[in-house]
């Protein structure tokens, strides 16, 4: 059987024969379930009747249909026939089927698909059901959509469409703005371009008169385009045409694809992530119908309603939802988008974002067939929405981006090497925020990469991205606009807290924003949703543009030195409690935890230098340990010596470790006069240390002046401070040519039991580095092994360059060049990323490595290098200086071992290498470290052998090696002296004046 109901009733057999169905009541009946087509329907919604007045309406009803097909379920009454039986459902589908191939640009097609569908109308929708209004309107507003579709379709195609018909249609809806627009692109089509503008004047003229509205955007382009005379066209929708191509959001498109099944889709982001032109993108490749309304200018909620439908080319007055309440904006425009297979564009949902959410809840709710993308700084709030972020770019993408739009600016740009990290820098600077990087590649009319960059640098962000497109939105038009427009936004306790989360640097945990700040978990997550803030992992971040924005209304609310004070306090606090942890098992969780508020600590410590001297003192004591376990201790060198500057008079009552603290920290800035006062304080100390990690960095860069630990009564009782005490005293044996393993081997097993891995790794070091000396290749090489990967745990860079520095040494003694080599570059890189330029053991141990090769010249520049690093103030081995300069004596006596070279030019090289060589044993002098000098010595017995004075050298190396209380098995430079001053004596004459010496 076929059914229609899109004019009177209709019921025709099998057959096509006219079915009669009755009176006014079984026709009502027989619509409603007819709308209802194969599903249930209510007693209480078939006419209101009684039940047993219901049951005689059905009784005769199934009567007259051939079939029985009325149904009785328990719950209520269906008719069982197919939907598309029914002429209203197969209207919509062919109306939404027409849609999308006009979408997909198939014309022809939908022209003939949607000309079916309207063919099916043969009078009023529901003329038999009269209480029916909402469904009738519903369908009415489907029909003139299709109509709509239609001529769209047919002015895709060479024949185009009738004017007459078009002209009649538009007349009969004169606010309905769509069609106002086909008819003009007709007319023009036509030739008839004078009309199609008088339409245009008609329409402004009358919906100025009528509702005090000016045409929409579609309509003005179409003017727009008659006007320039440009070809007719079939325009996309009402999305705005995209005047630049989109760069780097390939995944988020790809995500977009993907959920073309939701309902509701947000794109929340901050101001200038480009969210909206994003969400144009992703609308114009979905293939369904696109209105696209822009919430910006909708200040008062009850007007959205009436943007989006102007969005639809709807008017109010007009005819296009003739039976609806003109007081129910929302129930017109479920009307106009039922049956309509839509995706709904809403952008700037921030504006009026409670309306907007209320809005879209009502319209999907009474629209199946609609989807809703929206963009807004926060979340809808809408049960089944879903989220897709919209970030800043990612490097390269960004940088993909200055490149385009500077070329737009600047004829012939082109990102060179030259220019590629200038580029990135400025990127980075500006977040990667699309708009910020176009406003600032605009400026490259005026200003060259490096200036703009240079600038920006100096945090100019607002001054130098002050002008954009005069035609965006006002919000769109500078940096600080976008922001400005998020601030707006904001209610004042928001305001308070954005303002003061400046005070952060690199983000924030919560309960450190509750502590400094004073704003609870609420407040953050309100910030979170409005795109100022962001979260991950329990971390809190602003992005630099909006915080450069907020500190300025810091600096207006006057509160920023209070902020900044509890910031440095809140620091302070979180660097005492983890202090012990960082000498126990738990230091890697407890670096972690100070690693990731490292930018803190140091905003925090940067302005108590310049604001509470006693804070920042405290600041570098209570971080000693993770300065120096983190590899970061370069950093603070520069501040903790101006804090020394403001102490002429030595260090303040009850701040001496404090004090010591900043004179190891701030290095060779701190001149001998701090260093002086720092050991005075030292040796005064008559209580407990608070801080033992300082004074193991204190005795590491004073150990040529310390000859014992600290006292008992200093040390306490902590279990740490112990071992620590017992590194130092085993050290202190080696280097005073008292070796002792066992010693060390106590020494270890402390650390160990602590499970700390610093003094773990110093132990395993200095056994590896005695084994190296007795020639024990396989046992050493295990130990440093340990040494390095107990400090790659703790990522402590510098002690690492350390160690593998000495297992270059090493691999020299064994002849392994080249894995001597590799293990002082690694040092060097290890060096660089510590934050320090050069480190001079490395460059002295490929200097060696050069001589030993025979490229002098390469060795000589190494070697130059490591003297000046160690002018520098190298901390690397107590006498580095000193084996510098014994190296460099060493290569002068190489060059004058060439053949080639007369008298006259080797008597002055030889010269020089016994200059260097006395220079080299007074600096190992200067620090009473038995070692340093044995090393000195050993290279003036060299000089003595290769000049001829075997008795002297060979009482040289005898001294040597008892001041090192060992041989060093395998040096080269050793043995080739031995070998020469034994030729000198001979044997015994050799081992004579050695064993005396050993035994002086």
């Amino acid at each position: 059987m076929r059914f229609g109901i899109l004019g009177p009733l209709e019921v025709r057999d099998d057959a096509g024969a006219p079915v009669a169905v009755g009176g006014p009541k079984p026709r009502a009946l027989l619509t409603r379930l007819l709308l209802e087509a194969g599903r249930v329907v209510a007693p209480e919604r078939l006419g209101g009747e009684s039940a047993n007045a219901l049951q005689a309406q059905v009784s005769r009803l199934r009567r007259a249909l051939p079939g029985g097909p009325v149904e009785f379920t328990g719950g209520g009454y269906r008719i069982a026939v197919d939907p598309q039986d029914v002429d209203a459902h197969r209207f919509e589908r062919l109306a939404r089927d027409g849609r999308q191939l006009l979408a997909g640009g198939d014309f022809g097609t939908a022209a003939g698909v949607l000309r079916e569908a309207l063919d099916l109308w043969r009078g009023p929708a529901l003329a038999d059901l009269p209480d029916a209004a909402t469904q009738a309107v519903r369908l009415e507003e489907a029909r003139l959509a299709a109509a709509e579709d239609l001529v769209e379709a047919e002015l895709a195609l060479p024949e185009g469409t009738p004017v007459g018909p078009l002209r009649r249609l538009a007349a009969e809806h004169p606010f309905r703005e769509r069609l106002r627009g086909q008819l003009m692109r007709a007319l023009h089509a036509a030739g008839r371009t004078a009309e199609a503008l008088a339409e245009f004047d008609e329409a402004r003229r009358l919906l100025a008169a009528e509702l005090g509205a000016d045409p929409s955007a579609e309509l003005l382009a179409v003017h727009l385009a008659i006007l320039r005379a440009e070809p007719p066209h079939r325009p996309r929708g009402t999305l705005p045409a995209p005047l630049t191509r989109l760069v780097g959001r390939e995944d988020e498109l790809e995500r977009l694809a993907g959920l073309r099944g939701a309902r509701l889709v947000t794109l929340v982001g901050p101001g200038g992530a480009g969210k909206t032109r994003l969400a144009v993108e992703a609308a114009g490749r979905d293939g369904r119908e696109v209105s696209f309304a822009d919430l910006t200018r909708v200040e008062d909620g009850d007007l959205v309603p009436h943007a989006v439908a102007g969005a639809l080319g709807l008017r109010e007055g007009g005819s296009v939802v003739p039976r609806a309440p003109a007081a129910d904006p929302v129930r017109s425009l479920a009307g106009a988008l039922a049956g309509r297979e839509v995706l709904l564009v809403l952008d700037n949902c921030e504006q009026a974002l409670d309306a907007t959410a209320g809005l879209v809840r009502a319209l999907l709710g009474q629209c199946p067939d609609l989807a809703v993308l929206a963009t807004s700084r926060e979340p809808l709030g809408l049960t089944g929405e879903v989220l897709v972020p919209v970030g800043p770019l990612a490097p390269e993408p960004a940088a993909r981006l200055f490149a385009e739009r500077a070329a737009a600016v600047r004829a012939g740009f082109a990102v060179d090497d030259e220019l590629a990290a200038a580029v990135a820098r400025i990127c980075a600077l500006l977040d990667g925020l699309p708009l910020a990087i176009e406003l600032a590649a605009a400026r490259l009319r005026q200003l060259s990469v490096g200036e703009l960059a240079e600038r920006l640098a100096a945090y100019e962000h607002f001054a130098v991205l002050s002008r954009g497109d005069r035609t965006a939105a006002g919000r769109h038009r500078t940096l600080r606009a976008v922001v400005d427009w998020s601030w707006q936004l904001l209610g004042p306790e928001e305001r308070a807290l954005a303002r003061r989360f400046t005070v952060f640097a690199g983000g924030a945990t919560r309960p450190a924003v509750e502590a400094v700040c004073g704003a609870g978990e609420d407040l953050l997550a309100d910030l979170v949703d409005r795109s100022l803030l962001s979260v991950r992992d329990g971390r809190y971040r602003m992005l630099e543009t909006i915080q450069l924005y907020c500190r300025e209304r810091l600096a207006e609310a006057s509160e920023e030195r209070r902020l900044r004070a509890a910031h440095a306090a809140f620091h302070l606090d979180l660097a005492r409690r983890a202090d012990p942890f960082l000498r126990r098992a738990e230091q890697l969780e407890w670096l972690d935890t100070l690693a990731a508020e490292h930018e803190n600590l140091m905003a925090a410590l940067r302005w108590s230098v310049a604001h509470d001297r006693d804070t920042a003192m405290r600041l570098i004591a209570a971080l000693a340990a993770y300065w120096w376990l983190g590899g970061r201790r370069g950093e603070v060198a520069a501040l903790a010596a101006r804090v020394l500057d403001a102490l002429p008079d030595g260090p303040p009552a009850g701040l001496e470790e404090e004090y010591v603290s900043c004179v190891v920290h701030a290095e060779s800035l701190a001149g001998p006069r701090h260093r002086r006062r720092a050991d005075a304080a030292m040796a005064a100390l008559d209580r407990p240390l608070r801080h033992p990690f300082g004074a193991a960095v204190w005795g590491m860069s004073r150990v040529d002046t310390v000859t014992d630990g600290p006292s008992p009564v200093v040390l306490g009782g902590d279990p740490w401070n112990l071992a620590l005490q017992r590194l130092g005293a085993a050290l202190l044996a080696v280097l005073g040519g008292r070796p002792d393993d066992a010693a060390l081997l106590d020494v270890l097993a402390r650390f160990r039991a602590l499970g700390e891995r610093w003094g773990t790794a110093q132990a395993l070091d200095w056994l590896a580095h005695l084994a190296g000396w007795r020639g024990e290749w396989p046992r050493a090489h295990e130990l440093w092994a340990g040494a390095l990967a107990a400090l790659d745990e703790l990522g402590a860079a510098q002690e690492a360059a350390d160690v593998l520095c000495r297992r270059g040494d090493c691999r020299v003694r064994q002849g392994d060049l080249p894995g001597a080599e590799a293990d002082y570059r690694r040092a060097a890189e290890l060096g660089r990323r510590a934050g320090r330029p050069g480190t001079a053991p490395a460059e002295l141990g490929l200097g060696e490595v050069a001589r030993h090769r025979g490229d002098l010249a390469e060795a000589a520049r190494r070697l130059d290098l490591a003297l000046s690093y160690a002018h520098a103030g190298d901390l690397g081995a107590v006498y580095t200086r000193s084996s510098i300069l014994t190296a460099l004596a060493r290569l002068a006596e190489a060059r004058a071992a060439d053949p080639l070279l007369d008298e006259a030019r080797r008597g002055p090289l030889l010269d020089e290498a016994r200059g260097r060589h006395d220079e080299a044993l007074a600096a190992a002098r200067a620090a009473p470290l038995a070692a340093g000098v044995a090393d000195a010595l050993e290279g003036h017995a060299g000089h003595a052998a290769l000049t001829g004075h075997g008795p002297a050298a060979a009482r040289l190396l005898g001294r040597a090696a008892a001041l090192r209380g060992t041989t060093v098995t395998g040096d080269p430079d050793v043995a080739r002296t031995a070998a020469l001053t034994r030729d000198l004596l001979g044997e015994d004459a050799f081992a004579a004046a050695y064993s005396a010496a050993l035994r002086a």
